[in-house]
């Protein structure tokens, strides 16, 4: 297997498979491919959780379907493209070496290697699309290609060390490093502070990969240049969930 990745605003991952070999990935992200590819597409997640595991991903918004693309009889290419400006970050997962990345961050990976839902918190209605806040886990051993929107600012904590982060800039870390959503202190700072009310705190050993354009944040920004009906009430709708969120929050009795 080779494989490379082209582009730096839109970049994407070309991989050629040699007879038998394969990768994975969730249905839909395809790009192209050469005619020597065939594709299967299962519920299958390499590997991963069974039943259990692939109702956790419909319900936290993920695919119920793999598709696996496999060389037949001779040498062949797939690729994989990034939907938003960012990058594409191979790993290595092997027992021990497991990694957990947003949402919408896993591309395609190897034969063994797993993927599940590592982390689900609800944070009210209308934040990160009324889902709460997911990742998912990146297990089994193999290579697995991230995908991380915007540029890439890399952390290593030591042990102990604490980094603060609003929740849409994690892109992916280490399973080694700890990881809680807490809510910004202070009635003030979250009701007026301007920069939401939950934070992300990921506490050391591990390496932490930080993406400077959240999906979440991207979509607001746009959401504000569409049309709507009834004089804005796709605009009253989400700020009316981001209210429901913070009394939610305050109401809960987390002094975090």
């Amino acid at each position: 297997m080779q494989t490379r990745i082209q582009g730096t605003v839109m970049p994407v991952l070309e991989v050629r498979l040699e007879p038998n070999e394969s990768v994975f990935a969730e249905s839909g992200e395809l790009s192209w491919m050469t005619s020597s590819i065939q594709m299967t597409t299962h519920t299958q997640m390499g590997g991963g959780g069974g039943l259990m595991g692939m109702f956790k991903r419909v319900v936290a918004g993920g695919s119920l379907f793999m598709t696996e693309y496999r060389a037949w009889q001779t040498p062949g290419e797939v690729a994989f493209a990034t939907k938003v400006p960012g990058h594409i970050v191979p790993v290595q997962v092997s027992p021990g070496n497991e990694y957990l990345v947003h949402r919408h961050g896993f591309l395609c990976a190897t034969s063994q290697v797993t993927i599940g839902v590592g982390f689900q918190q609800s944070l009210g209605a209308g934040i990160f699309g009324g889902d709460g806040f997911v990742l998912q886990k990146v297990g089994g051993t193999g290579t697995a290609w991230l995908e991380l929107s915007g540029e890439l600012i890399r952390k290593d904590l030591a042990p102990g060390e604490t980094l603060r982060v609003h929740p849409g800039h994690v892109g992916a870390f280490q399973a080694s490093v700890s990881f809680q959503i807490t809510t910004v202190p202070g009635i003030k700072n979250a009701i007026f502070g301007g920069d939401g009310i939950f934070l992300a705190a990921l506490t050391g050993p591990g390496t932490v990969w930080l993406q400077t354009l959240p999906i979440s944040r991207l979509a607001h920004q746009v959401a504000e240049y569409l049309p709507s009906n009834e004089g804005g009430g796709g605009r009253a709708a989400v700020g009316g969930g981001l209210i429901g969120g913070i009394v939610g929050s305050l109401l809960s009795g987390d002094d975090n």
